[in-house]
């Protein structure tokens, strides 16, 4: 007999339980930690700029041969592309959930080789990226100058050099992107009537910065070979490339014969200013620069936020003493939050399963069995998570409450029919008690894991979003219920021939009158019983009448995929006329962060203006805000909930005449 053989070696059970445990903890350590499942596709990303083309050039002179050459890639669902009037376009290439992302970018990548030389000149010289983007953003945060004694140009060429490529090299960070960039670049302001008194071309203008403007090669002073042999040999170095707008205004466009020349400070006003002037953005009412962190595929989005954590206050100090670093937007604080309020559930779950066992075996010997069952299925679940490939999240952690009902139960069976020999075979002993008990049952406890199983395997094999989901629920407890069978028919038996007397004492006072009252209810019922199956056919009326009151519930409560959770933010989306101007996008941006701040609740307001946050493209006409609430603890009125607060706000803005403004709460899923 399979469970014999663990009754007579005690030790070796228990080595068993607790392998399964540290298995448990070591998987634990390396799962990644999300709210929910990750159900979106996995994608890469080509991006590529055309300077001062519009969208519809970019379409047909940058998209289409990229699109021509990417378009089957192995594994490829489906690909959209994003062309906007700032001159980028980006494509996102999705792949087939479970594909190699790191593959698939390489895949990617040598489709747009061959599409390359199909670019313009000035794409070709900008550079085509390709690169692995998670859809999740983990945080969005704001640099700002306390007092306004530096500008946006300023901070965001600071973040650039001192403050990306840190954040870049954290482990778990995908991607780290500036909205809105503003670089450095030298802007030449051509002057019409002077090319034209000049019998000037702008082309001609472009030609005589280009090659005034490069890095040459001058080489060395007494190379060899020579007849006659130097002592030293020089390198040349030259200058290079200009570096100021005073040296760009000196750039000869027109020489002549009697040493005269016609130079670009001449013909056109030359400053240093920045690469484009689409975006702009403000945090509480003061000029910031945002920054998007991406998650790399699989990364522990909690860990990942401590150790960015960590790095800002590390590099922090060497910031310049106005900027301030702050945050726009951050879902982690929800994650978090939620994971906490889980694990609690968690925790009072297994308090009240302790104390039903108790309440119901009425000795602390019974109950110390079954109860370790509960740790050993628990966190042994997590090995078999770090095995399949799932996370953890909420779905997981809701198995795994569902699961702490269910873990006991195989470990009940066998102490009630130990017990139950003890009490009709006096002469046995507790091990002999404990080996027939198992002869008896390890067939029916075989049998309890199978059928709980069956119940949620069908789960695991549905199709879809939803079905993605709730497989991780649906294995989580079939998990935990085969770790529970397999602690059952070993350590519960061993246990139970170590633990259990022939002979218990009386139970505690409270647990003989629980007994009392609960044998006074079984009398109840099963007299209840006995007069109710007297009419058959009223039962059956009433238990349709139930099946049918059941569909028609169900027909009318809401369906989704998962709630909408308060997760302390709200979203403004504000959409302008088409082609309506930058100026006018900041204008309403700041109307909606004046109107946002009238709201106590309302904490942190970061708005970007000229970008399209649903598309991901840059667009004057279009804007977002990112509005932080009080914490919920701060909020327990139902008229504080993001929900409540953004149907207000939507009140509020709905009389803006200037642009369409919506406030949402951000979805449940972001894909």
């Amino acid at each position: 007999m399979f469970s014999k053989f663990f009754i007579n070696r005690p030790i070796f059970a228990t080595v068993v339980s607790i392998v399964i445990i540290l298995a448990g903890v070591i998987a634990i350590k390396s799962l990644p930690i999300q709210e929910y499942p990750s159900i979106a596709p996995p994608q890469i990303i080509v991006s590529a700029t055309y300077p001062g083309a519009d969208a519809q050039t970019i379409a047909t002179t940058v998209a289409a041969p990229l699109e021509e050459e990417i378009n089957g890639v192995p594994n490829m669902l489906y690909m959209t592309t994003t062309a906007s009037p700032s001159g980028n376009v980006s494509i996102n290439v999705y792949f087939q959930i479970g594909s190699d992302v790191a593959q698939a970018k390489v895949d990617v990548n040598n489709r747009v080789q061959i599409a390359t030389n199909k670019l313009p000149e000035a794409v070709r010289k900008q550079g085509v990226s390709t690169r692995e983007r998670s859809p999740d953003i983990l945080k969005v945060l704001t640099l700002t100058s306390k007092d306004n004694s530096h500008d946006t140009t300023f901070i965001s060429n600071y973040a650039l050099v001192n403050i990306v490529d840190d954040l870049k090299r954290i482990p778990g960070i995908g991607d780290v992107t500036i909205f809105g960039n503003k670089n450095y670049a030298i802007r030449v302001w051509i002057k019409p009537d002077k090319l034209s008194t000049y019998d000037l071309t702008t082309a001609e203008v472009i030609n005589a910065i280009k090659s005034q403007n490069e890095q040459y090669a001058a080489g060395q002073i007494g190379q060899e070979p020579m007849a006659k042999q130097p002592t030293y040999t020089y390198t040349v170095k030259t200058d290079g490339r200009l570096k100021n707008a005073s040296e760009f205004e000196k750039i000869i466009i027109k020489s002549n014969s009697d040493g005269s020349s016609l130079k670009l400070g001449d013909v056109a006003n030359v400053e240093l200013g920045v690469e484009s002037y689409y975006f702009s953005g403000i945090f509480n009412n003061k000029p910031m620069i945002p920054i998007g962190i991406f998650l790399a595929s699989g990364a522990n989005a909690l860990e990942v936020s401590d150790l960015l954590e960590q790095k800002l206050a590390e590099i922090s100090p060497n910031f310049p003493s106005d900027l301030e670093i702050d945050t726009a937007y951050d879902p982690t604080i929800f994650v978090r939050e939620s994971i906490h309020e889980v694990i609690f559930t968690l925790i009072l779950s297994i308090a009240l399963v302790v104390g039903i066992i108790y309440l119901f075996l009425g000795n602390l010997r019974a109950t110390f069995i079954p109860v370790l069952a509960i740790p050993v299925s628990i966190i042994g679940t997590f090995a078999g998570f770090y095995i399949a490939g799932f996370s953890i999240n909420l779905l997981t952690l809701f198995g795994l409450t569902l699961a702490i009902g269910l873990v006991v139960d195989d470990a009940i069976v066998v102490i009630e029919n130990v017990e139950r020999i003890l009490r009709e075979e006096e002469e046995l002993s507790v091990k002999d008690a404990t080996i027939k008990a198992m002869k008896e049952i390890t067939s029916p406890v075989i049998a309890i894991v199978m059928v709980l199983c069956a119940v949620f395997v069908p789960a695991a094999f549905m199709g879809g979003f939803s079905g993605t989901m709730y497989k991780q629920f649906a294995m989580t407890v079939i998990i935990s219920v085969t770790i529970s069978g397999i602690v059952a028919l070993t350590l519960t038996p061993a246990l139970c021939a170590l633990l259990l007397r022939k002979h218990e004492s009386a139970p505690f006072w409270l647990i003989q009158k629980f007994n009392d009252f609960f044998e006074v209810g079984t009398q109840l019922f099963s007299t209840g019983v006995r007069k109710t199956i007297r009419f058959g056919v009223m039962n059956i009326a009433i238990f349709g009448i139930l099946i049918a009151a059941i569909f028609l519930i169900t027909a009318r409560i809401p369906t989704g995929l998962v709630p909408n959770e308060d997760k302390g933010m709200i979203l403004i989306i504000n959409n302008l006329m088409p082609g309506a101007s930058l100026d006018r996008t900041q204008k309403v941006s700041q109307q909606v962060s004046d109107f946002a701040f009238t709201n106590p609740d309302v904490i942190r307001v970061g708005a970007m203006s000229g970008l399209d946050f649903i598309i991901n493209a840059y667009k004057t006409d279009s804007g977002i805000s990112f509005i932080r609430l009080r914490p919920w603890d701060e909020r327990p009125n139902a008229d504080q909930t993001s929900q409540a607060i953004a149907g207000k706000m939507m009140g509020g803005l709905s009389q803006n005449k200037e642009a369409f403004l919506i406030a949402v709460t951000p979805p449940p899923i972001m894909v």
